[in-house]
């Protein structure tokens, strides 16, 4: 018993340590970390990085503590060593990877033998065991030996005639590629972002801004035209990195009016790079980051505090940018205190972080780096850097991109599966099979991933192998099929024309069938047909009703029946919407125009004003039926030809109305487009009289029903 007792006791304690355990790692990281599904839902993932430590002046062993630094440096590809611009102590410190203070840089002696110093440094970059320091209220780049800190030499401001006397160099942030050409975030510089040559000479300006003026603003400068602006000024930059293929990738801060636009883009999830806050410049200042996520790479794309987790609104202010291992890269949002982490193709891997000042939270970050795997952030006002392990998570993710990058698909393929097990809402991970499938020629298989994902653009690279393999399989059942859809449409046209014929000559009462047919013609002869509707009754209500029904039916039919890639419905189908869309607005034009019609004339009555409108609605499901069958085997680069067919429908359908209109009342040309003005306005009034009434009955009724309710609590 006592054995007994003790091996349960031993259970128990076991038991305590594995939940004690789980709830320090889960509160390892004081933040979510998530993603954003298509649709703009945050789904919660688990953390790829957890803080683990801050480094403070103190841990730096500082006799003068850090004033509001700017940015910080690791030197991956030299000796590991750590840069940062302690800016209002006019300095740069250099740390060793222990965090051991090596040198400081502030004091020097420049070329001229002069003593000279730092004033307020700013961006830092290593290149060559050359440091390159913004010196920014002195207007120039100093360069340092990054061995021992001593003096290089001086760049300064180019010349202003060519760069433009209205261009004051204030640099903020420095890069180098592999040539030596220097680029540079000037503060005061709208036209872009400066490239100099190696001996500093002025190279060009790299991908100024498009400029956003407001309707105001335009509308004064075409009174006043020589008055200037700086609505006019585009916006400049604000900070930048280099990748490993020298290019420059770039974060601005927009003002008022270009955030609306990066606003409405974002809420729109729309991936245009027109106001982008991240771009990638190659050497011609041309914009060449691939934007292939489901929305616009720019940190936060859900504003409501319930949503986005944070009192914050707007989009997010990125003030730097870092290149990680295998094509990640990150952006920190000083607005949020988050850190957004992208791959190559722009889709989000995980956001993460808050505003606070406990471990692993940011007050005002300024600048973010790589070392390693791991991240560190630079915060100015709590003068600390924190630094974020990447967990086994992350590391599945990097290893898992680092397999594509190498072509080890195979071996991807495993980890993005890994990745499920752990996240099975991270659509990246989806992507990731589905693109191995593909290269292993499985291509449905692919297809169902790519679904899952809402990936329509892979989807339909791989709905056309599919299509391919099939036609090839099966080619002889296909030309079959083609020959006999061609020959039976050949027959039933044939057959519709015949009976149309006979109906000419015959006399008595029509069949239901017969006034349906006669729509064929009415919508090939408008004219001759809208006449003999009327006058010789070869239509009559319940044909109408039926083109009517046939209208709603193909409307309902699109929704459910078209493919995926033409957003096609797999849950809920809305079947009254359809049937409440064309009623509703068939009654509005019948009701409108015959209201009109009384008074200016009009030959037609209610009723031959409904069974034209009904017969003028017959190309669209005859249109639009086969166009949704259409989008059963046709791919995204089709889809123009099924968005023209639709919109001949419609098209169609308006100009039979119209004549219609103008055959059943008699009017001429001018008079029938003036009429059918009015009857839409008319509609539109209608609409508004119904609203106003509902709202005033169910204000009555409300009323009501206080006075019942106050009566019966009196009573009681």
């Amino acid at each position: 018993m006592k054995k007994i007792s003790r091996v349960l006791a031993l259970l128990m304690c076991v038991v305590l340590l594995a939940g004690m355990a789980f709830q320090v790692s889960a509160a390892a990281a004081p933040y979510e970390t998530y993603t954003y599904s298509i649709d703009g839902f945050i789904l919660t993932s688990p953390h790829a990085y957890t803080p683990i430590d801050s480094i403070d002046s103190y841990d730096m062993n500082l006799s003068t503590p850090l004033n509001a630094p700017k940015d910080i440096f690791v030197d991956e590809d030299g000796n590991g060593n750590i840069y940062i611009a302690d800016t209002k102590n006019n300095r740069v410190l250099v740390f060793n990877p222990n965090w051991e203070l090596q040198y400081e840089v502030g004091a020097f002696v420049n070329e001229h033998g002069v003593q000279d110093s730092l004033k307020e440094p700013n961006g830092l970059f290593v290149f060559d065991d050359i440091l390159y320091v913004c010196d920014t209220l002195n207007s120039r780049i100093v360069l340092f030996n990054k061995a021992d800190g001593s003096f290089d030499s001086i760049v300064g401001a180019p010349n202003a005639d060519i760069m433009g006397s209205d261009t004051v160099f204030r640099p903020v942030a420095v890069g180098v590629n592999k040539s030596g050409t220097m680029y540079i975030v000037s503060d005061q510089t709208y036209s872009g972002i400066i490239a100099l040559n190696p001996d500093g000479s002025f190279q060009a300006f790299l991908g100024a801004q498009k400029t956003s003026v407001s309707l105001a603003v335009r509308i004064r400068r075409m009174i006043f035209p020589t008055v200037t602006t700086e609505s006019y000024i585009s916006t400049p930059y604000k900070n930048l990195t280099m990748d490993d293929e020298g290019q420059v990738w770039a974060t601005i801060v927009f003002g008022t009016d270009e955030e609306k636009d990066l606003t409405t883009a974002i809420q729109s999830l729309s991936t245009t790079s027109n106001y982008a806050p991240i771009k990638r410049l190659n050497a011609k200042g041309d914009d060449i980051m691939v934007r292939n996520g489901f929305a616009l790479p720019a940190g936060e794309i859900v504003f409501s505090d319930l949503k986005a987790m944070t009192k914050e609104t707007g989009p997010s202010t990125l003030v730097d940018i870092a290149m990680g291992p295998n094509g990640m890269w990150s952006v920190v949002d000083s607005k949020r205190g988050k850190i957004y982490t992208y791959d190559s193709e722009g889709n989000l891997l995980f956001a993460f972080g808050d505003k606070g000042k406990q471990l692993g939270h940011l007050t005002t970050p300024t600048a973010i780096t790589y070392c390693g795997g791991d991240i560190y952030v630079l915060d100015s006002t709590l003068n600390s850097v924190t630094i974020y392990k990447r967990t086994d998570y992350g590391d599945i993710i990097d290893q898992a991109l680092m397999h594509n990058t190498n072509r080890e698909y195979s071996a991807a393929y495993q980890d993005w599966r890994d990745i499920l097990k752990r996240n099975n809402n991270f659509d990246a991970a989806y992507v990731g099979i589905g693109k191995n499938l593909y290269r292993q020629g499985n291509y449905e298989e692919a297809m169902q991933y790519y679904k899952d994902a809402y990936e329509t653009e892979n989807y339909s690279i791989a709905f056309k192998a599919w299509r391919k393999a099939a036609t090839e399989k099966y080619v002889i059942w296909v030309i079959i099929i083609a020959i006999v859809a061609v020959v039976l449409i050949t027959k039933a046209f044939g057959y519709i024309g015949k009976k149309n014929k006979a109906g000419i000559v015959k006399v008595g009462k029509r069949t239901l069938w017969e006034e349906f047919l006669y729509g064929f013609y009415v919508i090939m002869h408008p004219f001759d047909g809208f006449w003999d509707l009327k006058h010789e009754k070869r239509g009559s209500v319940r044909g109408a009703l039926c083109i009517v029904a046939l209208t709603v039916f193909s409307i309902l039919y699109q929704n459910i029946g078209s493919a995926y890639l033409f957003g096609g419905q797999t849950g809920y189908v809305d079947f009254i919407g359809p049937i409440v869309t064309v009623v509703l607005v068939l009654a509005l034009w019948c009701i409108a125009n015959w209201c009109l019609t009384t008074l200016f004339d009009g030959e037609g009555n209610l009723k031959d004003i409904f069974i034209a409108t009904s017969y003028a609605l017959l190309p669209i499901p005859l249109i639009t039926i086969p166009a949704t069958l259409a989008t059963n085997i046709c791919s995204l680069s089709e889809a123009e030809f099924i968005t023209l067919a639709l919109g001949i429908a419609y098209v169609w359908t308006g100009l039979l109305i119209f004549f219609g209109s103008m055959t059943t009342h008699g009017y001429s040309m001018g008079r029938n487009i003036a009429i059918c003005f009015f009857t839409i306005i008319g509609m539109v009034f209608i609409m508004f009289m119904a609203v106003l009434f509902w709202n005033l009955i169910t204000r009555m009724v409300s009323f009501v029903s206080d006075i019942i309710t106050e009566i019966s609590y009196r009573a009681d």
